[in-house]
């Protein structure tokens, strides 16, 4: 007989015990689904940002109480669905045109001197720090604030 034979069968003998010595293999199933994917989404919680032509008419009505350095301003306009002064915005004067970005906060500090806002104004008006000492090296004192209410609801693009 020949050794062929033998030869073969070693083979698959040593083939199967080296099959055998592999570690298993861990699946999971198909059909699940990770928990991720079944979580409900959640909305962001900001809203979606106005449009800047809405910046620009309630500025046009109410910037004359703007305090500008160097051809700049910041404001702060009334937020309606979150009832505050969320929406940040930066202009700039170039002659008689005012340009607007928005901004992710104010570098200044809000306006709190001097002959208060009307109650419905939709905008909060910032000064430079500079502004604020030469008003107080004037000998002029600080008055109280307090919180001011709710202006009237600013008009958006759609509506009239």
């Amino acid at each position: 007989m020949s050794m062929t034979p033998s030869w073969v069968m070693l083979g698959f003998v040593l083939g199967v015990l080296f099959v055998v010595a592999l570690p298993l293999r861990k699946t999971e199933p198909a059909a699940m689904a990770p928990e991720r994917l079944l979580q409900p989404v959640t909305p962001p919680v900001r809203p979606r940002p106005l449009q800047l032509t809405t910046i620009e008419g309630v500025f046009a009505e109410w910037g004359a109480f703007a305090v500008w350095e160097n051809e700049t301003t910041e404001v702060a306009l009334w937020n309606t669905e979150l009832n505050s002064f969320v929406d940040f915005y930066e202009g700039r004067r170039f002659g008689d045109t005012i340009f607007f970005r928005t901004i992710p906060g104010l570098t200044r500090r809000i306006v709190s001197r001097g002959k208060p806002l009307p109650e419905n104004c939709p905008l909060e008006f910032t000064e430079t720090e500079e502004h604020y000492r030469e008003w107080l090296q004037h000998g002029s004192k600080e008055q109280p604030t307090e919180p001011r209410p709710s202006p009237a609801p600013v008009p958006t693009q759609g509506s009239k």
